[in-house]
C-alpha cells in the first residue's frame, strides 16, 4: 500500500478565499451568517438566514466557450482546482493528462437554476429556458465532470453525491485511489452553491434556524440554546499524491492522509445512529493503524440540530473518551452541504499546522445531551498536535472519517 500526502489546497468560502484572510476574521469573531432579504416572497420558508459568498464570479476570468456547461457551482469547484494545482505547482502539467491523474468529487445535487427549465417543460408542454447545457449544469457530477473537461484530465473520475458526506467521500475514495496504485494524483473535494431549496429541505423538517433579527447569534452547534442549521455554500479542492512521486518532484506537503473510514446506519433516511458513526471513528483509526489516543483534536459535524449534535458526540466519546478537544466550523460558515467535508479538512490541516484552533462560533452552554467532550468555546486554543480526525455525516445514515498526520 503507497503513502498520499496532500501537496495543493485552494478554497472558496463565505469568509475569504485563503487561510490567512479566513483565519483573521474568525480571530475577529466574524462568521459569514446573513439576513437575506430576497427570501422574504417565500412565505412557506421560515428561515431568512444563509451564509452566502459575495462578490464570486469566473464569468470575466474564464472565456464562454469554456463555461458554457458550468453553473454556478461547477465555475466554484473549477475555481477551487486552479488554485490548488497552483498551490501544487501542478497547473498546467502534462501530467494531467496521461491517465494516472483522475479526479473524486462530490456536489449535493448540482445548479439548482436549470431544473426550472425541465418545470416548465413537465407543467406547460413547452420550456423558453431548455437548451443544451441545461442538464449538464443540473446533474449531481456536474463539478466533477466539468474539472475535467477545464484541465484535461483523463484519469478515472468518481462523482460522490451523499448529501453532507460528499467532499469527505471524494477525498476518502481519492485517497484510496492512490493507496492501492489506480491512480497516482488525484483531484479531490466538493462544492455547492447556495439556492433557497436547499433550505427549504431542511425547513420542512423544522431544522432550520429562525433567528432571522439575529444571525450573528447562530448557528450553534452542541449549544442547549441551538435552533437549527444555516445553510452556506461553497467550494474546497485538495490535491492528493502517491508520497514518492510528491517528494521526487520537489511538491510542498501540507499534510499526510493516514486513514478514512465510510459506513451507513442502515436504518432511518434522517435520524442519525450513534452506533454506526462509533463504528466509521474506529475503522477510520484501523485503517490508520492508529489508537485512540493519537488523535489530538476532532474537527467534528456539529450542524446545530438537535439529534444530529447529540448522536455525533455519543459517538466521538466512545470513541475517543473526554479528553479530545472538538470544534464545529459550521458555526462559521453555514453548512455548506457537499462542501463541507473538503472544507473542513482544508480548514482543519491548516490550523493543525498553524498549532492555532477557532472555538466553535455562538457555543456558549453546551447542551447537557450531549456526550462529555473537550468542547472548543470561548476563544482560540494553541494546540501542538500530530493528528487530526475530521467527521461528516449525511442524509441517508452516511457517515464518514478521515485521519490527517501532521508533516
Amino acid at each position: 500500500m503507497r503513502r498520499v500526502v496532500v501537496t495543493g489546497m485552494g478554497g472558496i468560502t463565505a469568509l475569504g478565499n485563503s487561510w490567512p484572510e479566513i483565519r483573521a476574521r474568525m480571530e475577529r469573531g466574524e462568521t459569514a451568517i446573513r439576513y437575506m432579504p430576497a427570501w422574504e416572497r417565500f412565505e412557506g420558508i421560515n428561515t431568512r438566514l444563509a451564509a452566502p459568498i459575495l462578490g464570486f464570479t469566473a464569468d470575466e476570468r474564464y472565456p464562454r466557450k469554456k463555461t458554457r456547461t458550468m453553473g454556478p457551482v461547477a465555475k466554484m469547484a473549477v475555481r477551487a482546482t486552479e488554485m490548488a494545482l497552483e498551490d501544487a505547482g501542478m497547473l498546467g502539467d502534462p501530467t494531467l493528462g496521461n491517465g494516472r491523474t483522475g479526479i473524486a468529487y462530490g456536489s449535493s445535487f448540482g445548479s439548482p437554476g436549470p431544473v426550472i427549465a425541465f418545470a416548465e417543460l413537465m407543467k406547460d408542454g413547452y420550456s423558453k429556458t431548455l437548451n443544451a447545457t441545461s442538464y449538464i449544469q443540473m446533474m449531481s457530477h456536474t463539478a466533477a465532470v466539468n474539472i475535467g473537461l477545464f484541465f484535461g484530465i483523463t484519469g478515472r473520475v468518481i462523482p460522490t453525491s451523499s448529501a453532507c458526506t460528499s467532499g469527505s467521500q471524494g477525498i476518502g475514495y481519492a485517497y484510496e485511489s492512490i493507496r492501492w496504485g489506480k491512480a497516482d494524483m488525484m483531484v479531490a473535494g466538493g462544492a455547492d452553491e447556495l439556492d433557497v431549496t436547499e433550505s427549504a429541505v431542511f425547513d420542512t423538517l423544522y431544522a432550520t434556524s429562525t433567528k432571522n433579527d439575529r444571525p450573528e447569534t447562530t448557528p450553534r452547534p452542541y449549544d442547549r440554546d441551538r435552533d437549527g442549521l444555516v445553510i452556506g455554500e461553497g467550494a474546497v479542492t485538495l490535491i492528493l499524491e502517491e508520497r514518492e512521486r510528491a517528494l521526487a518532484r520537489g511538491a510542498k506537503i501540507h499534510a499526510e492522509i493516514l486513514g478514512f473510514a465510510c459506513n451507513a446506519d442502515g436504518n432511518h433516511v434522517t435520524q442519525p445512529q450513534a452506533s454506526t458513526m462509533q463504528v466509521a471513528l474506529h475503522e477510520a483509526l484501523a485503517d490508520a493503524n492508529l489508537p485512540a489516543s493519537a488523535i489530538g483534536f476532532v474537527s467534528g459535524h456539529g450542524t446545530a440540530t438537535e439529534w444530529g449534535d447529540i448522536a455525533e458526540t455519543e459517538a466521538t466519546h466512545a470513541v475517543l473518551g473526554a479528553r479530545a478537544p472538538i470544534h464545529s466550523l459550521k458555526s462559521y460558515f453555514g453548512h455548506s452541504l457537499g462542501a463541507c467535508g473538503a472544507m473542513e479538512a482544508w480548514l482543519g490541516i491548516e490550523m493543525m499546522r498553524d498549532q492555532w484552533f477557532a472555538p466553535t462560533a455562538n457555543l456558549a452552554n453546551v447542551d447537557p445531551r450531549c456526550a462529555e467532550l473537550d468542547y472548543l468555546m470561548g476563544g482560540a486554543r494553541r494546540i501542538d498536535i500530530e493528528h487530526l480526525m475530521s467527521n461528516n455525516f449525511a442524509f441517508g445514515g452516511i457517515n464518514t472519517s478521515l485521519i490527517f498526520k501532521r508533516v
